[in-house]
């Protein structure tokens, strides 16, 4: 990470959201991979929650989120892949005020050298949505680990040089 020393570290509070039909909480290893990197990395943990691969109620929970005043970014693990039932880029889709392409592509790109050929099987995505950040990540413990750790952990640090999504924050709603 370009960390520069002379930044203050800003927290931010982050709500995670597990896609899955076949997961709970004593399964949801992923939620807890993602949980434990965004509370160690100082942020704050502002809601967790497992639904089903359900694009209307994941549209309902995110709109809920957005509106809510305490929290600033959606981490999402499962339910971006390509079965019938994986719906979450879709109810991204529907929230979104701006997409943020580069996620995606930053994200394959790294999951590439894991897995090769198989990481064109994502859709992990990244929205804009009425002011908060979504990310949208695979359920599996590889993919939320290249994800926060190669991704998410330098641009949700406010120190990361040159820029970073926490900056650009106060100017999410600008018109």
């Amino acid at each position: 990470m370009a960390i520069d020393p002379d930044r203050t570290f800003k927290p931010i509070n982050i709500a995670l959201l597990t896609v899955s039909d076949t997961r709970g909480p004593d399964e949801d290893t992923s939620g807890d991979i993602l949980a434990g990197r965004i509370i160690g990395a100082g942020h704050n943990l502002a809601a967790r929650t497992i639904l089903k691969d359900d694009a209307d109620v994941i549209e309902a929970q995110l709109r809920a989120w957005m509106a809510d005043g305490n929290v600033d970014a959606v981490v999402s693990t499962g339910g971006t892949g390509l079965t019938g039932r994986d719906v979450t880029p879709e109810a991204l889709d529907r929230v979104k005020t701006r997409e943020i392409p580069g996620f995606g592509e930053l994200f394959r790109y790294i999951s590439f050298k894991t897995i090769g050929t198989s990481t064109v099987q994502s859709r992990a995505c990244a929205v804009v949505a009425e002011g908060t950040y979504i990310f949208a990540l695979p359920g599996s413990n590889g993919a939320v680990k290249d994800g926060w750790d190669n991704i998410l952990a330098e641009q949700l640090d406010a120190r990361n040089r040159p820029c970073n999504f926490v900056e650009l924050m106060p100017r999410l709603k600008e018109v």
